[in-house]
């Protein structure tokens, strides 16, 4: 007999064992934490190199605003101001584009340890080998412990319950026998679970170490670049500091004072207060003298004093030289030559207002569907096109092309999800069973692939977030009653093998006399095409007759239509356990009033619902979301045969 105390000791540490790591995952959680890394490090990338885009403009509008400074009226007071805001607004520029020089350099350096990264991660990868395998090692044993420890429950209780009932000694002993094979193989796996927890134990603390020092590191230089991208901004700032401090000392130092001054001395006419005078002023652009007559004095209250300080003009032709030509000014262009000149009696006083405005608005909560902390469902549907050729009953002739297509679809609930979190998780799957892909083509715009995977039955990829969030949302704008929306992640082309990966195996067999036409079509379901044997639902097979059909006799029966000179079979499902495992045959006799007839190429259509002829899969990666449905099918492009 086992020692049945022994072994609940065992099995209490194996409890132990357990709670430290539900399903022992630890292993996927770090290796694909350290995937996130490298996710992280091009996030940054583009991070900063959008940031360089909006310095770059920016730095450009500011150059092109002190350009257009130089272009505002340089006539009155205010004007000796331009220049300060000229040479202000350029040295801001300034500012903006050197940084953005230091982005670009800092760029070079995140791209260079993105790329020594990968190389990183691929080696690690390769190094942790046995460390995968000591983990579905434990995992298939844990399995199977917990079906022997049922099986030996099972056994006991039913022991139990024939001992109750009262059951014949060689019934008891019969059933004591299968009590103590089920405990000696529960027993069994309980030792084999211990010597591959050990193992794992072991291998998996080496691991640890090795993906934490991976990550200290990754951590250490990616907070090495953003010191350095922060010190470049904060250069900027300080010299961004620097310049506005120039510039509100330019114009705290430009008083009205001597604005004043710097107009009377540009445009002044002399500094000996006039009695009454003359002041004569020649226009090259007109013929004619303009005579000021001006009486300035002290203020007085009278009227004849009050007329004494008005101003006076009177304009006087001016006699054109001899042997001279001079333009003639407009009367708008006199009247502005006028109208720049002001005079007034008394002191003015000038006020310069700034005011300032900002697998900003105001936001209040916006009802969603999902909660942005519940994982969030998807669905995926695979959809593959087997176009085939297949020529007399040759198998060797066969020609297949199988193409498919992978489409991710989205909850309407979840657009909202995205666009209120600053940082949604990053969507991650894993496609299996690529081996059996020649060529596989994602959506640039949306998904990201890991180049360093060497397994060639496995390739992870993972979405661009933004880009996915921006396709959603604008697809969300354009039919906001959708309850889903679907996106197209990737193309593939599966591997063939002539006839062997057509699902509905051809051979056609004409006779043609002038007056008959004898036509029998051969079909075999095959199942080793596919990845889950599933029923070929709605065939139908199209063959054109020519020579002037005047009847038709058919088994099973068909439809002739005479318009088109084509004879049409609808079948029931084709499967395993359809009529001869899927076989059967298509005959028809034709009556021809002009034959013979030509044999022609024949058109079969069908589909299959939960299956795919690749075999291709998906299971999510990381955290976050969930799979809510997986949808596959498989249906006819092109498939057609020749006798």
């Amino acid at each position: 007999m086992v020692d049945q105390s022994a072994l609940r000791t065992q099995l209490a540490a194996i409890h132990t064992m357990r709670t430290l790591g539900e399903k022992n995952n630890g292993f996927d959680v770090l290796y694909h934490n350290m995937k996130h890394g490298q996710i992280s490090s091009k996030e940054l990338t583009d991070f900063i190199r959008e940031r360089v885009t909006i310095e770059e403009t920016y730095g450009r509008s500011m150059t092109k605003l002190a350009k257009s400074a130089s272009n505002f009226s340089q006539l009155g007071t205010f004007a000796p101001l331009w220049d300060v805001f000229k040479t202000s607004t350029e040295k801001l520029a300034v500012c903006h584009l050197e940084l953005v020089r230091k982005l670009q350099e800092l760029i070079k350096e995140v791209q260079k340890y993105v790329d020594d990264q990968a190389k990183a991660h691929k080696k690690t990868k390769e190094e942790v080998a046995a460390t995968l395998e000591a983990v579905q090692n434990i995992q298939s044993i844990s399995q199977a412990l917990q079906k022997s420890k049922e099986n030996y429950f099972s056994k006991t209780l039913e022991q139990e319950r024939l001992r109750k009932e009262g059951a014949t000694q060689r019934d008891l002993d019969k059933t004591g026998l299968k009590v103590k094979k089920a405990m000696e193989a529960y027993k069994s796996f309980v030792e084999k679970y211990a010597a591959a927890k050990s193992e794992f134990e072991q291998k998996m603390a080496e691991t640890a170490e090795k993906f934490q020092v991976i990550e200290e590191n990754h951590i250490i230089h990616m907070k090495e670049i953003v010191q350095s991208y922060s010190c470049s901004v904060e250069e900027t700032h300080v010299q961004i500091g620097e310049v506005q401090k120039e510039f509100v000392n330019n114009m705290e130092n430009t008083s009205v004072e001597n604005l004043i001054q710097k107009f009377a001395e540009s445009k002044g006419t002399g500094k000996e207060r006039p009695g009454k005078k003359y002041f004569h002023l020649n226009l090259p652009l007109c013929q004619c003298k303009v005579d000021w007559v001006v009486n300035s004095h002290g203020g007085s209250d009278s009227e004849e004093e009050d007329d004494r300080r008005k101003i006076h003009v009177e304009i006087k032709p001016v006699q054109p030289d001899n042997g001279t030509h001079q333009h003639r000014a407009t009367i708008d262009e006199l009247k502005a030559s006028i109208g720049n000149i002001t005079l007034s009696p008394s002191t003015a006083v000038f006020c310069i207002m700034w005011s300032f405005s900002l697998l900003g608005t105001s936001r209040g909560p916006s009802p969603v569907t999902l909660g942005s902390q519940d994982t969030l469902p998807i669905a995926v549907a695979f959809t593959e096109s087997v176009n085939a050729y297949f020529k007399g009953a040759d198998p060797k002739k066969c020609i297949v092309k199988i193409t498919g297509d992978m489409t991710l679809s989205f909850p309407t609930g979840i657009i909202k999800v995205f666009t209120s979190s600053p940082s949604p998780s990053v969507l991650s799957f894993s496609l299996k069973n690529t081996s059996k892909l020649e060529q596989i083509l994602p959506n640039q715009q949306l998904l990201h692939s890991d180049s360093s995977q060497s397994d060639t039955n496995t390739k992870d990829f993972w979405l661009n977030m933004g880009a996915l969030t921006t396709f959603l949302r604008k697809a969300s704008e354009q039919n906001p009653a959708a309850s889903y929306y679907n996106v197209d992640i990737l193309k593939y082309q599966v591997c063939s093998n002539g006839i062997q990966s057509t699902p509905l195996n051809l051979a056609v067999y004409w006779k043609c006399t002038p007056s008959t036409t004898d036509l029998r079509v051969d079909y075999h379901y095959n199942p080793e095409s596919m990845a889950q044997p599933g029923p070929l639902c709605n065939v139908q097979v199209l063959v054109p007759v020519d020579g002037g059909v005047t009847s038709m006799q058919s088994l099973p029966s068909a439809i002739w239509n005479a318009e088109q000179s084509k004879s049409l079979w609808k079948l029931s499902d084709i499967s395993e356990k359809t009529e001869n495992e899927g076989s059967g045959s298509l005959r028809a006799r034709f009556e021809l009033s002009d034959g013979p007839s030509n044999p022609a190429t024949l058109a079969v259509q069908f589909f299959s619902e939960g299956s795919t002829l690749s075999g291709v899969d998906m299971e999510l990666l990381g955290t976050g979301y969930r799979l809510s449905l997986s949808k596959k099918r498989f249906a006819t492009g092109r498939y057609m045969a020749d006798c």
